[in-house]
């Protein structure tokens, strides 16, 4: 008679595998998704960057800063600028003083997006001499956070 060696996995063994594998990602996929909303800034921060740089150039050509209207219309008569980010995180908007001498721009968390759920860095604003600004959802100033 031989006897055979039947090899494998005890219950104990798979279990305790699916134990460690649920506490790896218990830890990995929180961490994951807050990584995921601080790249994701750079998109508000980019954007406002490329509008003040536009504004710049306007300022130099018109001796005042576009309009909200300005900002979307096709050229000659505008910058032709998106309201949104180019992935369609964050609403851009843009006052303009009346004398057309400053304005700021705001970068907003659009709803439903994914970067909404971003409770540290919800709104981006840059203004005409470039004073950046950040806030948490709370109105709690986050610049030196979200601008970095």
């Amino acid at each position: 008679m031989t006897s055979r060696s039947i090899r494998g996995f005890t219950v104990a063994e798979v279990l305790t595998a699916l134990v460690v594998i649920t506490v790896l990602a218990a830890i990995a996929i929180p961490m994951w998704r807050t990584h995921l909303l601080r790249v994701r800034r750079a998109e508000a921060r980019d954007a406002l960057t490329s509008l003040q740089a536009a504004q710049d150039r306007w300022f130099g050509r018109h001796a005042r800063y576009a309009s909200a209207a300005e900002l979307t219309a096709r050229a000659p008569g505008g910058l032709e600028l998106a309201t949104t980010t180019i992935h369609g995180l964050y609403a851009i908007t843009l006052e303009t003083a009346a004398d057309g001498l400053g304005y700021l721009a705001t970068a907003r968390a659009v709803a439903s997006a994914g970067q909404d759920s971003d409770d540290r860095c919800a709104v981006f604003t840059i203004d005409h001499v470039g004073l950046m600004s950040a806030t948490d959802s709370s109105g709690a100033d986050r610049s030196a956070d979200c601008w970095h």
